[in-house]
C-alpha cells in the first residue's frame, strides 16, 4: 500500500470572520436636518416677541434720555491734530486738560483721541477766530511744539446736515430695494415684509446700543449700519429659501405651514450658528483693536456697529422673520383649510392604526395605509392551469 501523505490539520489556520464595524451615530447637524429632533421656534413666538418687544423698548429709552453722541462731522466743530513723540495712558487726559485749561468757555464736550502712536486728535465745539488761536495754542504748548505745526479744520454744521440726509435717503432706498427684490425673487409680499420688520428691528437695537454704550456716531458708524443691513438681509434670504422648498408641494398633507417653516428653521439652524460665529469673530477682534488698543476711532466705531448688528441679524432672521412670516401665511384661507385637511388626515390615519385588520392585531401592522391595501394571492392564467386529474 502506498503512503498517502495526510496534511497536518493543526497546520490550517480558520480565518474568523471580522467583527462587523460599528454604524456612525448620526451628528447633532444631521438630526435637525432629517428631523429626528426638532425644536419648535414657530410654536414659542410670542416668547421671541416679548424679548424683541424688551430689546426695542430699551433702545428707544436709551436714544430719548441719552441720545447720540454725534461725531464731528454730524453736529459740526473744530478739529485739531498735532504730532507727539509718543503717546502714552496719560496722553488723552493731559491734552483734554490743556483745553480746559486755554481760557475758552464751553469745551467740555472736548473729545480727545489718539491716531496710532504719534498723533493726538482733538475735537471742540465751533470755534471762533480768537478762540481757535487760544486753543491751537493750548494744544501745541501740551505737544512741545509750535502753533503753526498744530493742523485745525472748521467743519460747519450744515455739512453735517447734509451727510445725515444723504444717509437717511440711502437707507430707504436700500430698504425699498430690499423689497422689490424679495418680492420678485419669492414672488411673496409676505416673505419681503417680513424681511424688512427683520431689517428695522436690527437697526433699532443696533442704535439703541449705540447710545446706551455711548460710542460716537461717525460715517464709520454708518457703513457698519448699511453693512449688517446687507448681512441680515442674506441670513433672511437663506432661511425663506429653504422655507419655500420645504413647503413647494403642500397638497401631500404631510405638514401644516408652521410645520413645514419650522423644520426648515432647524435644517439651517447650525449653518445660520457657524456663519454667525466665523463672521463675528474678527470682528470682535476689530472691536477689541479700536476699543483697547487704538482707544477710540474709525475701528471701534464700525466695529461695534457690525459686531452687534451681525448677531441682532442672526438673531432675527430665526426668531423674528420666520415666525412672523408663518402668522401671514396663516391668515390666508388657503392655508387654514390646509392645515385642517392635515389634522384629518392624521386622526384618519390615526383610527385605522387602532384598529383590527382582518383579525390580525394592530401591532402587526407596519405601515399606517397598510389596512387600506390588500394584498391577493396571484393566479396563473386559465390556459396554463394544470388540468385535473394529470
Amino acid at each position: 500500500m502506498s503512503d498517502i501523505d495526510i496534511p497536518d490539520v493543526s497546520d490550517v489556520t480558520t480565518d474568523t470572520p471580522p467583527a462587523p464595524t460599528p454604524l456612525k451615530k448620526p451628528g447633532f447637524a444631521h438630526r435637525l436636518w432629517t428631523g429626528e429632533i426638532s425644536y419648535n421656534f414657530v410654536g414659542h413666538a410670542r416668547w421671541w416677541y416679548i424679548a424683541s418687544a424688551i430689546l426695542i423698548l430699551v433702545s428707544i429709552v436709551s436714544l430719548l434720555v441719552r441720545g447720540l453722541d454725534l461725531g464731528i462731522e454730524f453736529r459740526g466743530g473744530s478739529n485739531f491734530k498735532v504730532n507727539v513723540t509718543e503717546v502714552t495712558s496719560a496722553t488723552v487726559d493731559d491734552f483734554r486738560q490743556a483745553v480746559l485749561r486755554s481760557g475758552v468757555s464751553g469745551l467740555d464736550g472736548t473729545n480727545v483721541t489718539t491716531i496710532g502712536t504719534t498723533r493726538v486728535s482733538v475735537e471742540t465745539r465751533a470755534l471762533n477766530a480768537i478762540e481757535q488761536v487760544e486753543v491751537r495754542q493750548a494744544i501745541a504748548h501740551q505737544a512741545g511744539t509750535t502753533s503753526e505745526k498744530v493742523d485745525y479744520q472748521q467743519i460747519g454744521a450744515s455739512w453735517g446736515q447734509q451727510v445725515t440726509r444723504q444717509a437717511g435717503i440711502a437707507l430707504v432706498a436700500f430698504l425699498v430695494l430690499v423689497s422689490l427684490l424679495m418680492g420678485i425673487y419669492f414672488r411673496d409680499w409676505k416673505k419681503a415684509l417680513s424681511a424688512i420688520v427683520a431689517l428695522i428691528h436690527n437697526l433699532i437695537i443696533t442704535v439703541g446700543i449705540y447710545a446706551l454704550v455711548g460710542f460716537t456716531v461717525t460715517p464709520a458708524t454708518l457703513t457698519g449700519m448699511l453693512t449688517i443691513l446687507g448681512y441680515s438681509l442674506y441670513d433672511n434670504v437663506v432661511v425663506f429659501d429653504k422655507v419655500r422648498e420645504n413647503t413647494a408641494n403642500m397638497d401631500d398633507y404631510r405638514w401644516t405651514y408652521p410645520e413645514a417653516a419650522n423644520h426648515s428653521l432647524n435644517q439651517v439652524l447650525i449653518r445660520s450658528i457657524n456663519t454667525t460665529i466665523i463672521g463675528v469673530l474678527p470682528v470682535a477682534a476689530i472691536l477689541f483693536a479700536g476699543a483697547f488698543i487704538l482707544g477710540s476711532g474709525p475701528l471701534e466705531d464700525i466695529g461695534l456697529a457690525l459686531f452687534v448688528g451681525m448677531i441682532v441679524g442672526a438673531y432675527s432672521s430665526i426668531f423674528i422673520a420666520t415666525p412672523l412670516l408663518v402668522h401671514l401665511r396663516m391668515r390666508e384661507p388657503a392655508m387654514i383649510q390646509q392645515a385642517i385637511r392635515v389634522e384629518k388626515r392624521r386622526e384618519k390615519l390615526a383610527k385605522a392604526e387602532a384598529e383590527p385588520v382582518y383579525g390580525v392585531a394592530p401591532a402587526v401592522v407596519a405601515a399606517p395605509l397598510a389596512p387600506y391595501v390588500r394584498n391577493q394571492p396571484t393566479r396563473a392564467p386559465r390556459g396554463k392551469r394544470p388540468k385535473s386529474g394529470t
